[in-house]
C-alpha cells in the first residue's frame, strides 16, 4: 500500500463531470496528517508509519491550591502521550492510525500526507464507524418477514421460532435476533475519486461512504483491482 489518509465526513452532494452527467458525491475533509512514528523491523518487528489527525485543542482549567486558584494547563492528552507528540515535534492529535506503507522508510517524522497523493480516477476503500440505530427487532435489522397483519392473528412483528425443541435442544450461535443495530465498522471498497482538491483538503467520491456527518473516515487504496 502507498496511498491512505485520515479523512473527516462533510456530507452528501453532486457535480456533473465532463461529460455533463451527474455524479452523487460524498465530501471528505481529508488531511493534511503528520507522521508520529516510524516504525522498522528491527526496533518494532513491521514496518509502517504512525500518523496523527485533527487538533487536539489546549484546555484550561483553575484549580484550587492552598486557598489560591491558580491556572492549569491541560492538553486533553496523558503525560506519556504528550512526550510521544512532543518526541516527534508535532502538536497533540485527536486520532492516531498506522498504515503499513511499502515506502514507509522514506518518510520522517513530523512530515505531512496531504490529500494530492490521491487524483481523479483512483479507486479506494472507504471504512468508518456506521451509523447507530439503537435497539432494533428482527425484521428491521435483518430483514426477517413479519406474520399476517389481519385481526386476531397476535403476530406481527415477532421473531418466531428460534430453534427446534428436542433436537439440537438450543439455539445456533449467531442466529438473527433483536439487538443493537449499527455503531459497527464497515469498509465500503472500490470507490471512485471523482474530484481533488489540494487547496481545500477536499476528496470527491463518488456514492456513499459509511457513517455519519463528522466521522472519522480511514481512506485506503483498492485492495482488489476492478476492471
Amino acid at each position: 500500500m502507498k496511498k491512505a489518509i485520515l479523512a473527516t465526513k462533510v456530507g452528501m452532494t453532486q457535480i456533473f463531470n465532463e461529460d455533463g452527467v451527474l455524479v452523487p458525491v460524498t465530501v471528505l475533509l481529508a488531511g493534511p496528517c503528520q507522521v508520529t512514528q516510524i516504525k522498522t523491523v528491527e526496533n518494532d518487528g513491521y514496518s509502517a508509519v504512525q500518523v496523527g489527525y485533527v487538533d487536539k485543542k489546549e484546555r484550561i482549567a483553575n484549580r484550587d491550591k492552598g486557598g489560591k486558584k491558580e491556572i492549569v494547563h491541560r492538553h486533553g492528552v496523558g503525560k506519556a502521550l504528550k512526550g510521544h507528540f512532543d518526541k516527534a515535534g508535532v502538536s497533540s492529535k485527536r486520532y492516531v492510525r498506522e498504515f503499513k506503507f511499502d515506502n514507509a522508510e522514506e518518510y520522517t517524522l513530523g512530515s505531512e500526507i496531504k490529500v494530492d497523493m490521491f487524483a481523479a480516477g483512483d479507486k479506494i476503500d472507504a471504512s468508518a464507524i456506521s451509523k447507530g440505530k439503537g435497539f432494533q427487532g428482527a425484521i428491521k435489522r435483518h430483514g426477517q418477514h413479519r406474520g399476517p397483519m389481519t385481526h386476531g392473528s397476535k403476530f406481527h412483528r415477532h421473531q418466531g421460532s428460534n430453534g427446534a425443541c428436542s433436537s439440537p435442544s438450543r439455539v445456533f450461535k449467531g442466529k438473527g435476533m433483536p439487538g443493537h443495530m449499527g455503531c459497527v465498522k464497515v469498509t465500503v471498497q472500490n470507490l471512485e475519486v471523482v474530484r481533488v482538491d489540494a487547496e481545500k483538503n477536499l476528496l470527491l467520491v463518488k456514492g456513499a461512504v459509511p457513517g455519519p456527518k463528522k466521522a472519522l473516515v480511514t481512506i485506503k487504496e483498492a485492495v482488489k483491482s476492478v476492471g
